[in-house]
Parts: C-alpha cells; sequence; structure tokens
C-alpha cells in the first residue's frame, strides 16, 4: 500500500514539476516508506526510498527555499540514507545537518524540526558534536511545542535508555503507546528496555 502512494506521488509530481507542494508530497511518502522500511530493519529498501525522495525534496525547497518543513523533510531523508551504508555519511550527513538546522531556523516553533534534529543527534557521535545529552535536549523543547505526538515521546525513550535512564524510558515510552496504541516500533523499544 505504502509503495502504490508513493509511486502515486510520485505520479503527480512528475506531472507538476513547479509544483512544490506536490513535490514535498511525494518526499514525504518516500520517507515514511524509509521510516517503515527501517523499522522492519530492511536497510536497503529504507536507502533506496530515502534516495527517491530526496530528489523531490532537493527539488521542492528550490522552488520554495522559505519552507522550514521543506528543509526538515530533505535532512531527514538525507539521514535515512546513512544506515544502510555508512559511507553514506560522509555525503549525506553534512546535508543532513544543515538541512534540519535550517528547517528549525526557518521554523522555531515546529516541533517537527527539533525532533528531526534530536534523531540526527542521536545517531551522530559526541565526538562529532552530536550525541544522545544534545539530542534529548531537542525532545525536550519539542515536546514543550507538541506534548501530544507519539513519535516525539518514542525517540524521548530511546535517547532516555541510551542514556541509562530506564525507569524514564519507560514512561516516555508509554506515554507513546498511549497517544499511539498501534505503534509496534514503540512497543518493540518499550519490551527491550529494563525497568530499572
Amino acid at each position: 500500500a505504502l509503495d502504490r502512494l508513493a509511486a502515486a506521488a510520485d505520479s503527480a509530481a512528475q506531472a507538476k514539476p513547479n509544483d512544490a507542494n506536490a513535490l514535498y508530497a511525494a518526499a514525504q511518502a518516500q520517507l515514511i516508506r524509509a521510516q517503515v522500511a527501517m523499522e522492519l530493519r530492511d536497510k536497503n529498501a529504507a536507502r533506496s526510498a530515502a534516495e527517491d525522495g530526496i530528489r523531490s525534496a532537493e527539488k521542492a525547497v528550490a522552488l520554495k527555499p522559505g519552507s522550514g518543513e521543506y528543509h526538515r523533510i530533505l535532512g531527514t531523508l538525507c539521514g535515512q540514507v546513512i544506515p544502510a551504508n555508512v559511507l553514506a555519511g560522509m555525503k549525506y550527513g553534512r546535508c543532513a545537518l544543515d538541512e534540519v538546522n535550517k528547517a528549525v531556523e526557518l521554523a522555531p516553533n515546529a516541533a517537527e524540526g527539533y525532533l528531526s534534529r534530536a534523531v540526527g543527534n542521536y545517531y551522530l557521535p559526541a565526538s562529532f558534536g552530536g550525541g544522545p545529552e544534545l539530542a534529548l535536549k531537542d525532545i525536550d523543547k519539542a515536546l514543550q511545542l507538541d506534548s501530544k505526538d507519539a513519535d516525539i515521546w518514542l525517540w524521548k525513550g530511546i535517547i532516555l535508555r541510551k542514556l541509562n535512564r530506564n525507569a524514564e524510558a519507560r514512561q516516555a515510552l508509554q506515554k507513546s503507546l498511549a497517544l499511539h496504541p498501534a505503534r509496534v516500533w514503540a512497543k518493540q523499544q518499550l519490551e527491550k528496555t529494563p525497568e530499572k
């Protein structure tokens, strides 16, 4: 179903190559495909979907460079490529970092930008300027802006677990599941988080 939706969004974007909204929709559909593929541990499918999405996102950003959301989608897609090919981090890591930072700059009241930056910092080693402590600051800012977003709570739990704050991590993951009870990945994260 996701493949069909993404293909339809891509076709709509190709039919309207100067429509930033259509390009954004195509990029967003590929981002969802990439996220689901990663949760299913299919790194190659995630990479392929992310690379397809990057092309649409780059065009959307070129048409509307003042949109923080378009920069966020582009940066998030660049980050989705890296787990499948660590060497791609050299090419896509800078894109991910720059675009998500631009998104936060352009839309400082959008929780999604802080969430995307938190995820990036979670994966970026502290020796390269990232780390879980920095990620947690962005997650807390995202929660100040939108405390009802299940994904923000999910990532808060993952980050807290990385910091060995397991009891707090479990609370955050339980909050995520209360907001989105059908989210399988959140259930898996809760199951693998020790109680203490």
